[in-house]
């Protein structure tokens, strides 16, 4: 079977044609998926593609999944995972319900929450407010939130304990490091001259310009789906047979082996996800 894998990021295996925006690996192709697929009619026999599309402005959605059907073969099978709005509007009335009840443990639920909905539709720099939330020095609802993000999550909010650990380190070590921070910041970045210089021509126009530059960037979310809207997308495009899957089960063959959706442990990657798979005629 022939398969591709689209804005794959890390999530790439071997046997998978593998796409995203840059080349994050020896077997990825860089190319922008905004200006189609880069193969021809009835190429491939599985297309795959997870929380890419939320990325992309609702009016270009039809035609990124048109461009699937495209590069389908006939009996090809599409499969998608998104964030599942209506797994995050659920969970958010929960919190909401048990934080006005008085629930200490569901105050700091409903707080992520209003994140998991918002942040990165609104954010206006990388990271964004879920991303700070990772460098908190106690996360009152760690487990909570893993459970919500899977293997990303628990990640970050290592790598942010490490961040905090250092940074105390660096200003215990050196508590003048604040004097030098624009010189560090050339030595490691020289683009850093760039945006000085790029801050003085601007001058008030600087932030807006920072803003536009990041949001077009590619990491905010342009729109969310639920299974209903989502399964009405796919059938205006022509597919048919649209099912909603879990992690681990598909239409296709030797799915869980590609540990795409699924770790090798069996646990779900991204479990705040929506599976759906289609078929074309």
């Amino acid at each position: 079977m022939k398969l591709l894998n689209l804005g794959c990021g890390q999530r790439f295996h071997s046997e998978w044609t593998n796409i995203d925006c840059v080349s994050t690996g020896d077997c990825v192709i860089a190319h922008n998926l905004i200006q189609g697929i880069p193969f021809s009619y009835n190429s491939f026999d599985v297309v795959y593609h997870s929380h890419v599309l939320e990325h992309l402005p609702k009016q270009k959605a039809h035609f990124f999944i048109k461009e699937c059907y495209r590069v389908l073969r006939p009996k090809g099978i599409l499969r998608i995972a998104i964030p599942d709005l209506e797994q995050i509007a659920r969970n958010y009335l929960t919190a909401l319900e048990r934080s006005l009840s008085g629930s200490e443990e569901w105050i700091a639920n409903y707080d992520w929450m209003l994140l998991e909905m918002y942040d990165q539709t609104v954010r206006n720099f990388s990271g964004g407010d879920m991303g700070a939330y990772f460098f908190q020095e106690a996360l009152a609802n760690e487990q909570f939130v893993i459970e919500r993000c899977g293997v990303e999550a628990k990640e970050l909010i290592a790598i942010g304990k490490q961040t905090l650990q250092a940074r105390q380190l660096v200003n215990e070590v050196n508590p003048f490091k604040k004097l030098f921070k624009p010189i560090y910041k050339f030595i490691r970045n020289p683009q850093y001259i760039r945006h000085i210089l790029l801050k003085f021509l601007l001058w008030n126009d600087f932030e807006a310009f920072q803003i536009g530059k990041f949001r077009q960037s590619g990491e905010i979310h342009q729109w969310m789906y639920d299974r209903y809207s989502l399964s009405k997308l796919l059938k205006e495009c022509g597919f048919e047979q649209v099912t909603q899957r879990s992690a681990s089960d598909s239409f296709i063959p030797n799915w869980v082996s590609y540990n795409l959706d699924t770790e090798p442990d069996g646990s779900i990657y991204k479990p705040d996800s929506l599976f759906m798979e289609a078929v074309k005629p």
